[in-house]
């Protein structure tokens, strides 16, 4: 069986850390969480209440962090001292790992929002430049998330070929989005389940899920603002049958039911990684 701990900067099933949450989350069950996930830019240089409360929370779980506007696939300069501020955050709260998403979000201002990176030889090489010079400021490695879009820029590779190649390139990690997958594999017409097998297994570090909007039939908008949808609990089944129950982290950002609610999918996702486990011991 897989010795996890080299390979996984947490076990189990864990849950974003949002700030709505905060209270309630404080009034959890041991062992109901296993671990935690939140924005470094929503909580570096925050101190006073809000800072303490944070600390009362990576005191108690293993965090990692996953970053919004790093803009890896950006025309603009890197953002060098964000990283510096990262990489003391992580040292400040015994952060485990980063991820950011394989993404643009700005150029000379911040778009708000996660735009695609075209799928080209050209892109790949100049993401896997950035993404080595972050590494080196941060002198450990990061993961990269697979994210939802909606009108590629240029489609010279395929999702998952672009994918790869950076990942192989900038020689970093994966941090996968199950959900993303669904929604990309709706919207662009392809087989998720075909997507989620080329993914290297020595590269993922973790697992996403979280749910999506059904704006028609063919087109899905991946939202964090609702319940995981079937397809999606389908997919993390069947990644976990090909990779083995790798950390998974539920993901809800609005339209937060009570905490109890998350409970549920997070237990839920605990169930699939025990059944899986299972499944690998008996299969020897």
């Amino acid at each position: 069986m897989k010795d996890v701990r080299s390979q996984y900067p947490v076990t189990g099933a864990g849950l974003g850390f949002r700030r709505p949450l905060a209270d309630q989350l404080k009034d959890v069950a041991p062992g109901s969480i296993d671990f935690m996930e939140i924005a470094p830019e929503n909580w570096i240089h925050v101190g006073g209440a809000l800072g303490k409360k944070l600390r009362w929370f990576t005191e108690r779980y293993p965090f990692l962090i996953h970053g919004l506007s790093l803009s890896i696939g950006s025309p603009a300069p890197l953002n060098e001292q964000l990283v510096r501020d990262i990489k003391a955050f992580m040292a400040e709260h015994r952060i485990r790992m980063y991820s950011e998403h394989l993404s643009s979000c700005g150029d000379d201002g911040q778009l708000y929002d996660l735009m695609p990176i075209p799928f080209t030889e050209d892109a790949v090489k100049y993401v896997a430049a950035r993404v080595r010079r972050v590494q080196d400021i941060l002198e450990q490695r990061i993961a990269l998330e697979n994210v939802s879009y909606y009108t590629p820029t240029d489609t010279a590779m395929s999702e998952a070929d672009f994918t790869l190649a950076v990942l192989q390139e900038s020689d970093c990690d994966l941090m996968l989005d199950i959900n993303n997958i669904v929604v990309n594999s709706i919207n662009h017409s392809y087989d998720a389940h075909e997507f989620m097998l080329r993914m290297p297994a020595d590269r993922i570090r973790y697992f996403h899920l979280a749910g999506h909007y059904v704006e028609a039939e063919d087109l899905r908008i991946d939202t964090h603002g609702s319940a995981v949808d079937e397809q999606a609990w389908q997919l993390l089944a069947d990644a976990y049958a090909h990779f083995g129950a790798v950390p998974t982290l539920l993901e809800r950002d609005f339209n937060f039911p009570p905490v109890q609610d998350l409970l549920v999918e997070v237990g839920r996702i605990r169930q699939l990684q025990l059944d899986a486990a299972q499944r690998e011991a008996a299969n020897g």
